[in-house]
């Protein structure tokens, strides 16, 4: 058993008998008795304040006695910096959102801006803060410090970074003014039987789960395809599980989902849709198919829907990746995706502690491939360019009055 460990028991055992101050001194004596960077070691085994300790331990040096009612009420004291500053942290993720790097299958993010220049930036904006208290925030927010890893070939596009400012510029633009911002993506296609699934999960000793020893896919249940659309501001998601090919058309039809279901009720007062996507699969840049079923959603709408694509080769950077897809991949770890009920199940029961909720349905639609948009059809597309990178940046206005949806 390690000193910490050791530590908290003892606390476990006294903690119906200690108050704030009995609580100071029991964690002085400790570090006073493990000698040098004992104080560390009681802070971190307790989760108390370094200088909580080194209070009690002037207590104990001074022999200064206190009259028994001098004691600290529960609740007393400084409140935490969160509660009386309660934009903080949010102006802090404001200042890393653009900056954002990290692997969409993993929970943590990490900022390439170091602590002392955010507080510095955080004090600028008016609040108070220190570097140590910014990377405890950091912390909290699922942030590490990470190194670099050689995982990168060929060349960068040169507006790479631009490109990334230009989106959040549209994203900030779009949220001042109420109006809804999605990001899409589908995520990888899954294999639907009793195929071994990453992960561990808890079962009696000796019984694990019994899958296929091999994963040839069932030609009856075959894959689906699930395509997300993730709400940047109110943090939740959708997701359409499909079951034929991953189009244009069915990338479309799931944000058109979204809208009816959760979208609309949500923001009923919008005129405008901002959706942040990658530059290929079924929602490319350069995908004819992809705009014209964007003019139609337009029109039945009513919307003026503008797309950000992501530079060529970022398409991890894209939000949905790790504040949706990983927690989904999280959440049937260890389980075998045996039907498509229980994909459906498993993604719409994903909840984070940060409050993400997730609507699931299954799209049993076909969406056939190879479908040839030709040069009159695209023509019809009331789709305006930006003048930054028109070929990434681009808003579809309806071109005829809303129908229902």
């Amino acid at each position: 058993m390690s000193q910490e460990d050791i530590i908290l028991k003892k606390y476990q055992m006294l903690a119906p008998e200690l108050n704030e101050r009995t609580l100071r001194l029991f964690a002085a004596a400790e570090a006073l008795s493990l000698g040098r960077g004992g104080i560390s070691l009681v802070a971190r085994a307790l989760e108390i304040s370094r200088d909580r300790i080194s209070r009690g331990i002037k207590d104990i040096e001074s022999k200064k006695k206190l009259h028994p009612d001098c004691v600290r009420r529960k609740g007393g004291g400084r409140k935490k910096l969160l509660e009386s500053d309660q934009t903080l942290k949010e102006d802090l993720e404001v200042l890393i959102s653009p900056y954002t790097r990290g692997d969409p299958e993993s929970p943590l993010r990490w900022t390439c801006k170091s602590v002392r220049k955010l507080a510095d930036a955080l004090n600028h904006k008016g609040h108070s803060v220190s570097h140590s208290t910014v990377a405890m925030l950091l912390g909290e927010m699922d942030y590490s410090l990470q190194a670099n890893r050689k995982t990168t070939e060929g060349k960068q596009h040169p507006d790479r970074n631009a490109q990334f400012e230009y989106i959040s510029k549209c994203v900030r633009s779009h949220q001042r003014r109420t109006q809804p911002v999605i990001s899409v993506d589908t995520k990888k296609k899954e294999k639907v039987g009793d195929f071994k699934n990453g992960g561990q999960e808890w079962h009696p000793q000796g019984n694990p789960e019994k899958v296929r020893v091999h994963d040839f896919i069932d030609k009856e249940l075959g894959k689906v395809a699930p395509y997300g659309v993730y709400d940047l501001t109110k943090n939740n998601g959708w997701v359409s599980v499909g079951i034929d090919h991953d189009t244009a058309a069915f990338a479309v039809a799931s944000i058109r989902r979204w809208w009816r279901k959760m979208g609309r009720p949500a923001y009923s007062k919008a005129s405008d849709l901002l959706i942040t996507a990658d530059s290929g699969g079924s929602n490319s840049s350069r995908n004819r198919l992809w705009k014209v079923e964007l003019q139609k959603m337009a029109n039945r709408t009513g919307l003026t829907i503008t797309v950000c694509h992501f530079p060529p080769g970022t398409s991890k950077w894209n939000k949905i990746e790790h504040r949706m897809f990983s927690f989904i991949t999280q959440n049937w770890r260890g389980k075998p995706l045996i039907d498509r009920a229980t994909i459906v199940n498993l993604i719409g029961s994903t909840r984070t502690k940060e409050g993400l909720k997730i609507r699931c349905e299954l799209d049993t639609k076909t969406y056939p491939k190879g479908i040839k948009v030709p040069d009159a059809q695209l023509e019809k597309v009331k789709l305006k360019k930006h003048k930054f990178h028109g070929d990434w940046n681009y808003t579809i206005y309806p071109n005829k009055k809303s129908e229902s949806n």
